[in-house]
């Protein structure tokens, strides 16, 4: 469907630059955005090579695991039910830590191992476990310390001061979360009547 809208975005960009008259404008945008495209996914790449390499090394040497049993009281009282020595567990902070730092890329595929682990930590059958709806709204919200990624974009863009939107960042995303956990508390409890 994406591809159907995406073509058709494209033919009728086409289609009206021929009757404006602009299609030269047109066509050396295209090449210029093209270069433009591949400067910025380099960026990126780099960036996210970066901070996923930390991330491995966070791994390995067991600061994970120390991260994990940072959050854990936290954890534990935001997704009930979890032994403390569960895989979910130690999964979730690890996505969670991913998404701290603001390499949404790379909390990705641990936001899947997590959701994986709950589901086959509580076989939820047909529908999902309120510790899957939390998790889903924690990844959907992603409560940022370091926002990596648009750091990144920034300094492509050349700002001067990457970082400088860091007390927005935090006081938003931690704002979102709270909102957004206490809905998924409140239509979960909902749901049990």
């Amino acid at each position: 469907m994406i591809g159907y809208l995406l073509s058709f975005m494209i033919l009728w960009s086409v289609a009206y630059s021929v009757w404006a008259g602009t299609s030269a404008e047109v066509s050396n945008s295209v090449i210029t955005s093209g270069a433009e495209a591949v400067e910025l996914v380099l960026t990126l790449a780099g960036s996210m090579a970066v901070w996923g390499g930390i991330m491995k090394i966070a791994e390995r040497s067991g600061l994970t695991q120390a991260l994990t049993k940072l959050m854990q009281p936290v954890l534990k009282l935001i997704f009930r039910g979890l032994k403390k020595d569960s895989e979910a567990l130690r999964a979730i902070a690890m996505n969670l830590s991913a998404d701290l730092m603001g390499l949404g890329n790379a909390a990705t595929p641990l936001g899947i191992e997590a959701m994986r682990a709950l589901e086959r930590e509580e076989s939820p059958g047909e529908r999902a476990t309120p510790n899957m709806i939390k998790l889903a709204v924690m990844n959907s919200c992603s409560a940022e310390i370091i926002p990596a990624t648009v750091a990144a974009l920034r300094a492509e863009a050349g700002s001067a001061s990457p970082m400088e939107i860091l007390p927005c960042v935090l006081l938003v995303s931690f704002a979102s979360l709270a909102v957004a956990l206490l809905v998924a508390e409140v239509l979960n409890i909902g749901a049990k009547r």
